[in-house]
């Protein structure tokens, strides 16, 4: 295919991706999807390839092949839609809820429209649906396997009734499943068109050709890194259940045009609820090759074919079920992020920052009548670069949210935001310092139950070449400092804060410029 051709596809391929999303976005009923777009939206072809996605949530999007490929063993036909979240048959965790629909020109299947969103509440044994006790998946929500939402263009009434039936507001969980139903639709029509514009052929070249377009650049990045094996360690801070440090090991194989990471030497899988599925290892991999490499290669299968990830079965990284696991998705896959990262910082120095704040910081509130459900993942600090400084209060690694509005927040929740604020020196000192947290308060009117799934409590974000770490992040219910992972139930006018944690240092903090540092007291980063 020509360079003009392949270069039209591919951007037309990834609009429809970037449409679909945009439609989920304003469909959806929750503040979660619409405010925070805690979703991810892409378009595979016949043979589950990835060939677009739309730049949305990393966690969502490396996981979604095995979400595709296990659609596909159930022989969906035309006009079919499927949905699932079981983390052990293509999903991440049971609030992610993702729907696969085949893509039909002329009544053949030419593809597949996916898209995946965080629900706020899937039942279980909390509201929200992200308990920090849970010791089986069972207490974290309702889970689903494969299933068909919609036949031959008609929704099965029976399956839909079965799932609103077991979650809290149930009509804001109709409404939001609804909108991801018109992504997949948006996706069908915007093919057709793309077929109609250049004929079946041209399109069906254009998806091998945009795949091996972007394999061969980054099989060209990795060439250019060392060849060796690179390993880390790193550790989470306790699953909920127990307090002790769980080991992450890493050990990253660069061999010419390709790169293995192997998990060999990780914790076996634990009893709380931050193991991880290998989709979700997979997916924090994936998203540390591309940081090292050019972020400007199309994103689609042809980036991940050049990397492999193993992680023996039964461990933190690949549990058997019944494991609990909403915790690993949002907090392990950080770590296994920042594991990653350390090992191939060994390789390549320049492309690395400094650690950054490592955490989700999830934040979930509801009410035990199942009224509201309110979940959050809140920014920190960003790992200062070797010519830059981290940046401030943003969301780092394996997720890609926005924050809540104060005004959406207050209009939809009982709730009162009391602070949101920058979290003045949290960033590690260095000659560039690492970007500073924040602190968000919020003021219950109504009794709720309060869900924390936290990292970097105990342990700052690593600095580099002398930089200093970040301040680690506090969790406090009406002052009361709390563990990094908890559930409590809690009455009205208790005030919930999180300070969330600042990103590592970079270089000799001596070596900073007087000028910056009265710039950051000037924006109040510094006092």
């Amino acid at each position: 295919m020509d360079a003009i051709t392949l270069e039209i596809l591919r951007n037309q391929l990834e609009s429809i991706a970037e449409e679909m999303g945009q439609v989920l976005i304003t469909g959806a009923y929750s503040p979660n999807i619409k405010e925070r777009r805690d979703c991810s939206t892409a378009l595979f072809d016949s043979e589950g390839r990835m060939v677009a996605q739309a730049e949305h949530i990393p966690v969502h999007l490396g996981a979604m092949p095995e979400a595709v490929e296990t659609v596909r063993k159930k022989d969906p036909q035309p006009g079919d839609v499927y949905v699932l979240n079981d983390p052990f048959e293509g999903g991440t965790h049971l609030p992610d809820i993702t729907m696969v629909s085949p893509l039909t020109v002329d009544e053949g299947i030419v593809g597949y429209a996916v898209s995946r969103a965080h629900h706020a509440d899937v039942g279980g044994s909390t509201p929200g649906s992200m308990p920090a006790g849970a010791r089986e998946i069972y207490e974290e929500g309702l889970r689903l396997p494969a299933v068909c939402l919609q036949r031959a263009g008609e929704t099965n009434d029976d399956v839909m009734d079965l799932l609103l039936a077991n979650v809290r507001n149930a009509g804001e969980r109709r409404a939001d499943l609804r909108a991801q139903l018109a992504a997949n639709d948006r996706a069908e029509d915007r093919l057709g068109d793309l077929f109609s514009e250049h004929g079946e052929g041209v399109v069906r070249e254009g998806f091998d050709a945009v795949i091996e377009y972007s394999r061969e650049r980054i099989e060209a990045e990795i060439d250019e890194l060392p060849d060796g094996s690179y390993d880390a360690i790193d550790a989470l801070e306790g699953d909920g259940i127990t307090d002790g440090d769980i080991p992450i090991k890493a050990t990253v194989t660069v061999e010419g045009e390709a790169i293995d990471v192997d998990f060999e030497g990780s914790s076996k899988q634990v009893p709380g609820n931050v193991n991880a599925p290998l989709s979700v290892a997979k997916s924090a991999v994936y998203f540390v090759v591309r940081c090292v490499t050019d972020p400007e290669i199309p994103p689609n299968h042809g980036c991940y074919a050049p990397v492999s990830v193993r992680a023996p079965e039964g461990s933190l990284l690949n549990p058997r079920p019944p494991a609990a696991v909403v915790g690993g998705n949002v907090e392990t896959s950080q770590r296994v992020t920042d594991t990653v990262f350390l090992a191939l910082a060994k390789a390549a120095p320049d492309r690395v920052p400094a650690q950054g704040q490592g955490t989700m910081n999830n934040l979930t509130i509801g009410g035990r009548d199942g009224e509201f459900a309110y979940y959050e993942t809140i920014g920190g600090g960003f790992g200062a670069r070797a010519e830059k400084d981290g940046m401030d209060g943003v969301q780092v690694g394996m997720t890609n949210t926005l924050n809540t509005p104060v005004e959406s927040l207050e209009t939809e929740y009982p709730m009162r935001v009391e602070e949101y604020a920058l979290r003045a020196d949290s960033g590690g000192r260095g000659r560039y310092r690492g970007g500073v947290g924040l602190v968000r308060s919020v003021r219950l009117a109504e009794p709720a139950t309060v869900s924390l799934l936290t990292e970097r409590r105990r342990y700052g974000p690593r600095g580099v070449a002398g930089g200093e770490d970040g301040r680690p992040g506090e969790n406090l219910i009406s002052g009361e400092p709390v563990p990094a992972k908890t559930t409590r139930d809690v009455p009205a006018g208790a005030l919930i804060t999180v300070k969330t944690p600042g990103g590592g240092g970079h270089g000799d903090p001596d070596d900073r410029d007087r000028e910056l540092e009265e710039n950051d007291r000037e924006n109040g980063v510094a006092q």
